[in-house]
């Protein structure tokens, strides 16, 4: 191997290792935020008569750093495409971290009354903006050293963060879920929140140390750098932005309905302990870390539209027959349901990197992507918990619930049909021409 394949190789596992890293703190605070949501924040900063409305309440308070997630799409993906994704993706993890560290802090409403939810949607949006500044950047990090080749794979790479990120989220708040309640509530809930600060040291290091993105290096070279990057993708881009936002909702639906409202429903819903459901979930992730890389590397082979398309078809399908196992309350019937589930949503997930981010050009491509993303995020994830909790409440069955996570799966479908990658010479969309600033 020559001096200079080799300094790529190093360049390309650099990035990879940091975008990872990256990925999977920002998930773990956000998968954090969710698990205390839907079973620990609702009697600490939402109390109620009622605790259903304590819940409904909490979840919605998660959805809300969904809803602020475009601040950072366009705040972030504007620096990201004027003047680099590393420095950007420095700031959007330390923005996470502190905001995150500050929620296990946050004194309690018998504390200090209605300035405690307060103080919590606040630190809330503050996530929400972090993230959604991350993901596209991170994506671009990765998919922008790898060979067009191997985009697939190395953007699926990125992808397992995600799932990392609620591993280790779960992993911290299993002994504090087998803690007497009392316990629980009092104090040891905040110890998952106060870790992150040591995740957000190591992460800063890691990304303090990769080199800058090599397309947007020769973007920045040739003079292509918009001076308003968001004007440029609304004017030429607005239409793919649109069908990102839909295509991306399989995947939202999918991630956040097993992974934050599974646990509301194991309780509420079929009426078993706080933990039983976390203690499914747990191995089921494992599935995740394995069949997203294996996706990516198919992909690779057979093609990202291919694999995304018959993903989104199969999570038509798949959440009934998820819902159906996890009915039967027996453990194994249970961990099957969520293997399955996730097998459909790991193919979908893992080629969204290498599909979506080349749909654009390198000079608006954070912008584009990061605008695209999380408007999708905020029609899929941000609502899930909460429009399933009140089908829940409603109907006093998962059908509906089903119905609706099928829907958006359907959707997603007919979107992916009509975004075709520029990195597919057969569906190369007409060029865009970037005014130099």
């Amino acid at each position: 191997m020559s001096v200079r394949n080799t300094s790529a190789q190093k360049r390309r596992t650099k990035a990879v290792v940091a975008s990872w890293i990256g990925t999977t703190i920002e998930y773990y605070d956000n998968a954090a935020y969710g698990l205390a949501a839907s079973l620990i924040f609702a009697p600490l900063f939402f109390p109620s008569a009622d605790p259903t409305v304590g819940t409904l309440l909490s979840l919605a308070s998660f959805a809300i750093g969904f809803v602020a997630r475009p601040v950072g799409a366009v705040v972030f993906g504007h620096f990201g495409d004027r003047i680099g994704r590393k420095t950007t993706l420095m700031i959007t993890l330390i923005m996470m971290g502190v905001a995150t560290f500050l929620i296990g802090v946050l004194p309690t409403y018998d504390q200090v009354g209605i300035a405690a939810p307060v103080l919590l949607i606040t630190c809330r949006i503050l996530q929400g903006v972090s993230v959604g500044g991350e993901y596209g950047g991170a994506i671009l990090m990765t998919v922008e050293h790898a060979d067009k080749g191997r985009r697939g794979f190395f953007g699926s790479l990125v992808n397992t963060g995600s799932t990392a990120g609620l591993l280790l989220a779960n992993l911290a708040f299993l002994p504090v879920f087998t803690l007497p309640k009392e316990q629980m509530l009092d104090w040891a809930w905040r110890i998952p929140f106060l870790i992150s600060a040591v995740l957000v040291v190591v992460g800063y290091f890691v990304r303090r140390a990769v080199d800058e993105s090599p397309d947007f290096a020769r973007a920045k070279e040739a003079g292509e750098v918009a001076k308003l990057p968001i004007v440029e993708v609304l004017r030429h881009q607005g239409r793919t932005v649109i069908l990102l936002a839909l295509a991306i909702l399989a995947a939202g639906v999918s991630f956040t309905m097993g992974s934050v409202y599974s646990l509301t429903y194991g309780p509420d819903g079929l009426g078993l302990s706080d933990d039983a459901m976390l203690r499914v979930l747990l191995p089921a992730t494992a599935v995740i870390l394995v069949c997203v890389p294996a996706f990516g590397a198919l992909a690779d082979k057979v093609g990202v539209r291919r694999v995304f398309l018959i993903s989104a078809a199969s999570l038509v399908v798949l959440p009934f027959v998820w819902f159906a196992l996890l009915d039967t309350r027996q453990y194994g019937l249970m961990l099957l349901g969520f293997v399955l589930f996730f097998i459909g949503y790991s193919a979908n997930y893992a080629v969204v990197p290498a599909y979506f981010s080349q749909a654009f050009p390198p000079a608006l491509r954070y912008t584009g992507m990061s605008i695209g993303f999380t408007a999708g995020l905020i029609l899929g994830n941000a609502f899930a918990p909460a429009i399933a909790a009140s089908f829940l409440d409603s109907t006093g069955g998962w059908f509906a619930i089903a119905l609706y996570m099928g829907g958006a799966a359907l959707v997603s479908l007919i979107a992916g049909t009509f975004l075709h990658p520029s990195s597919d010479p057969a569906d190369e969309p007409a060029p865009v021409a970037v005014p130099v600033r």
